[in-house]
């Protein structure tokens, strides 16, 4: 108990001695007379608690006040300036971009108004012009020294991005535009697409290959002449060989005619303003040499996508209207532009790509055709002099001929659409039921029905093929 007492009259005493130093000092500077209390200090005016206030640079605004006016305080004049009719009027006016404050006190030297005075580019032009051009969306425009922010609310994205445009044409600088509109309804565009591709193919090879001896006396002639084929880097298969007098002639001979039919109908569905991508085919692996610090050097694998490949961006425009960003590609391996990348062949790459924008509308189909390639190769070798003799020079010459056409036609189909309820959904495998081992066995059935149980059978007027094809 003493000990706490003791405690407590040494810091009464610390205080008293603080307090009296304190008291002394600002008598000495004369700050309060010797034998009188010491003053407080106290805050006149401050902005906590003013009113914020935006002006346009040479707008003005008109402030009435209850009781007279006395004096008045600016912080930077040049932004504002604020000026005093009577005694119980005044109008601050925006001079240039920027932010001050703004003071007013009665004849006591109290506050009487506080006005923290944000001063920004006039917005009435951008307002009128955005009003005039969208009056239905919800668009507000606010400055923040010399930018502009977009707020509120539009029914497309198209709205939004005109606003915008608008905007960032007024000011002179996008960059100094805020698009922060949000889009009330976004719409859902399905797009389908059919990717049709015909490749026809001719090859055709002839060649006679000699090989043997003439003499003649003491006169002898040997033949070794074997014919290359260049062009598709094979040899024919077929062949027909005969000897005459001491000489064999191996007759090459080939023919051959391909089709190839590409067939892909690919359906997706995106946002207004989003990008959507579909890809139907497979990836290769090939090598990648990187740096590394070990010796060998083991390559690093990576895969590269090939088939049938989607890209489309749409934007729903007014009255339905889709402005359609597409890119569409058909790739396949190429042997012939193979190469070898540390040991491994590489197979290459025979693409067909097309990119577009478009405006059409929902339901309307856009063609991308006459993606004609008609490639023609033919190389003929032989006996240098002899290939030339009008019939004879056949036996000394050999000829690889190639010829390829392709065609590819993309159609394209963009529709507006809205969810649907599950029930109204359907699958490939509804009502499907595997058929009894009797049934597959003695009479060849694949399933037992198709279709929808509980549902009434269409009326029987159609004769012809439907459905799937079963091989």
């Amino acid at each position: 108990m003493a000990t706490g007492t003791s405690i407590r009259a040494a810091a009464l005493a610390a205080l008293i001695a603080v307090s009296w130093t304190v008291w002394r000092g600002a008598a000495v500077a004369g700050e309060a007379p010797v034998g009188d209390a010491p003053q407080a200090i106290t805050v006149a005016a401050s902005d906590f608690g003013s009113r914020h206030v935006a002006l346009g640079v040479g707008k003005s605004v008109v402030i009435d006040f209850p009781r007279d006016l006395k004096d008045v305080l600016v912080a930077d004049p040049t932004i504002a300036n604020a000026v005093v009719r009577s005694s119980r009027r005044a109008y601050v006016i925006g001079s240039k971009v920027g932010q001050t404050n703004v003071f007013f006190f009665d004849a006591q030297g109290k506050q009487m108004a506080g006005f923290d005075i944000a001063v920004t580019r006039d917005l009435n032009g951008i307002r009128a012009a955005i009003r005039q051009v969208l009056p239905d969306p919800d668009v507000r425009v606010e400055g923040i020294g010399d930018g502009v922010i977009l707020s509120g609310t539009a029914a497309s994205q198209v709205e939004a991005q005109q606003a915008y445009d608008i905007a960032a044409r007024l000011v002179g600088d996008g960059n100094k535009v805020v698009n922060a509109i949000v889009v009330r309804g976004r719409d859902e565009v399905m797009l389908k697409v059919t990717v049709a591709e015909v490749d026809r193919n001719v090859i055709k090879q002839l060649g006679i290959n000699l090989s043997g001896s003439l003499s003649s006396g003491t006169a002898v002639v040997n033949f070794n002449n074997t014919n290359p084929f260049p062009v598709n880097g094979t040899t024919p298969s077929g062949s027909i060989s005969g000897t005459f007098k001491g000489v064999t002639a191996n007759l090459q001979a080939m023919e051959q005619i391909g089709l190839v039919r590409t067939l892909a109908e690919p359906t997706l569905t995106a946002i207004s303003g989003e990008s959507a991508h579909f890809l139907v085919g497979g990836m290769f692996p090939y090598p990648s040499i990187t740096s590394c610090t070990t010796t060998p050097c083991p390559p690093t694998i990576q895969f590269q996508n090939f088939g049938v490949g989607l890209t489309f961006t749409p934007v729903v425009l007014s009255e339905g209207r889709i402005s359609l960003n597409m890119l569409t590609e058909v790739s396949e391996l190429d042997p012939q532009n193979s190469v070898t990348v540390s040991g491994t062949t590489v197979p290459g790459l025979s693409v067909r790509r097309a990119s577009t924008t478009v405006e059409i509308p929902s339901g309307g189909s856009l063609a991308i055709a006459g993606m004609i390639q008609d490639e023609t190769k033919q190389t003929i070798t032989g006996l240098p002099g002899l290939m030339q003799l009008p019939i004879l020079g056949t036996l000394f010459k050999s000829r690889d001929y190639l010829n390829d056409r392709t065609e590819l036609v993309v159609l394209v189909t963009p529709y507006v659409v809205r969810a649907v309820a599950q029930k109204d959904l359907s699958r490939p495998d509804d009502g499907f039921a595997d058929p009894s081992d009797p049934a597959t066995v003695l009479l060849g059935r694949l399933n037992r029905i198709y279709g929808v149980g509980g549902t009434v059978d269409p009326p029987d007027d159609y004769h012809g093929k439907y459905g799937f094809i079963l091989d």
